[in-house]
């Protein structure tokens, strides 16, 4: 709350220096006219005076400009309020003169005092003090002018009068000042919340783009299972065909009769059983339920991770797998978004291990444990991730592989499908060392009534 009512006063005060300046320069070009234009006053009232006028009015001018044009250095520029101050007096200096010399309390030129006094609080952006500053000395040269002209200064008729109205300009100068700051405050206050607002917008709408990306890549994989569970459904009738004939096929007598027939069909049989429980795990990790965790279900995490283990056989075939289950490791949850989880660490980490040819990958999963908890451990010995990559391992569409070979929503969604399950994906990792992904589930500690565990086939 400091920091952010600093920088405010920081902007503030740069903004009002600017607006300062500019208002100087404009302002000192606008008086050095209005003070030129005078001289047809000179002529018309006091033609006696106007060769000494118009050389007095010359001299200010000049003497104005170059406080202008000093404004353009930059040392000029930290101090533009004492010079805006300085070229404001010159010309109250030269008709405070004028006045002295003509007709005192009753000279018309009294009304350009009123005008400088006034420019400063409304269009000089004064301050409160400025302007009464301003409108003191202005005062005091208007009493000097009158107290030294020869008809005196009695407090009566027009000196009266006049000294009345300098003063209600002063003291609407002042509150016009006043205003003008809260006003100028306010409206950079506003400024500043709609350029956070506009911030908080575009990060809104890189939201919205990033859930959009995730839903369209949900709808596609929710697209995928259904149809692979059809597929898979097709593929089950000629696997079962194939197994029926091998078993009947072993029944022959001129099967039996040869032992390395009898060899090659109980190795076929046993490709099909492989067969069948690939098409079991896909089946189970195609259909993904909708919906939040209460419809999760109690299950064998052992099974969960020997499915996925089979999903990417093709993929860790040469990594040696380490599979560390202690105690009750039945979880409760969603088996086929579990499967899906542990399928994205395991291929993340063979490509990564698969990067490396000096050493033989290894691939570490704990499961232990812990209360209520089960806790769950993937690691790999590859070559690690970047410490300035690691925390950005969960964002949406981030990937470190190349063009092309991912959308950066594996472990987006994965984070999610844990978030789900009450626990938190949590990445570790050395660099050129190994790289850990740790998450937890809640256990199931005892089956519910009538509850019985689906069995693989």
């Amino acid at each position: 709350m400091i920091a952010a009512r600093d920088e405010f006063s920081d902007s503030y005060a740069a903004v009002l220096h600017a607006y300062r300046l500019r208002f100087s320069r404009g302002g000192a070009y606008t008086c050095i006219a209005l003070v030129m234009l005078g001289v047809g006053l000179d002529v018309a009232l006091y033609p006696d005076h106007q060769l000494h006028f118009v050389a007095l009015r010359s001299v200010v001018s000049l003497l104005m400009l170059c406080m202008a044009l000093m404004l353009r250095a930059t040392w000029a520029q930290r101090h533009v309020q004492r010079i805006t101050f300085a070229w404001l007096l010159l010309p109250q200096v030269m008709i405070s003169w004028m006045i002295h010399v003509t007709e005192g309390p009753v000279s018309i030129y009294y009304e350009g005092l009123n005008l400088a006094v006034f420019a400063s609080g409304i269009a000089l952006q004064f301050s409160v003090w400025q302007c009464l500053t301003l409108g003191g000395i202005t005062y005091l040269m208007y009493f000097l002018a009158c107290y030294t002209h020869p008809a005196g200064a009695a407090w009566q008729g027009a000196y009266a009068v006049n000294s009345l109205l300098l003063i209600f300009t002063v003291i609407a100068s002042a509150v016009c000042a006043f205003y003008n700051e809260q006003a100028r405050a306010m409206m950079l206050q506003l400024k500043g919340e709609l350029a956070e607002k506009n911030l908080q917008l575009k990060q809104s709408n890189r939201d919205l783009a990033d859930i959009k990306g995730q839903m369209l890549q949900q709808e596609k994989m929710a697209a995928t299972g259904t149809l692979a569970a059809g597929l898979l459904h097709e593929v089950c009738n000629p696997v079962n065909y194939c197994l029926m004939a091998i078993d009947l096929a072993s029944e022959d007598p001129v099967t039996q009769a040869s032992p390395a027939l009898t060899e090659y069909l109980a190795d076929a049989k046993e490709g099909m059983r492989r067969v069948q429980y690939i098409v079991s795990d896909l089946k189970t990790f195609a259909h993904r339920k909708q919906g939040h965790c209460d419809e999760m279900a109690p299950f064998p995490f052992a099974r969960a991770l020997e499915s996925a283990i089979r999903l990417v056989g093709h993929e860790i075939k040469d990594v040696k797998v380490e599979r560390d289950l202690r105690g009750d490791t039945i979880a409760m949850g969603d088996e086929a978004d579990i499967i899906g989880v542990l399928i994205n660490l395991f291929s993340n980490a063979a490509l990564a291990m698969r990067q490396l040819q000096d050493r033989k990958p290894h691939l570490y999963i704990g499961a232990v444990a812990d209360g209520a908890r089960l806790r769950v451990t993937v690691r790999d010995n590859g070559p690690g991730i970047a410490p300035q990559l690691l925390g950005r391992v969960f964002e949406p569409f981030f990937t470190t592989r190349e063009v092309g070979q991912g959308l950066g929503l594996g472990l987006s969604i994965s984070y999610g499908v844990v978030r789900r399950h009450g626990g938190t994906l949590v990445a570790d990792s050395v660099a050129g060392a190994w790289t850990t992904f740790s998450f937890d589930l809640p256990r199931a500690a005892a089956c519910p009534a009538g509850f019985h565990l689906k069995e693989q086939p």
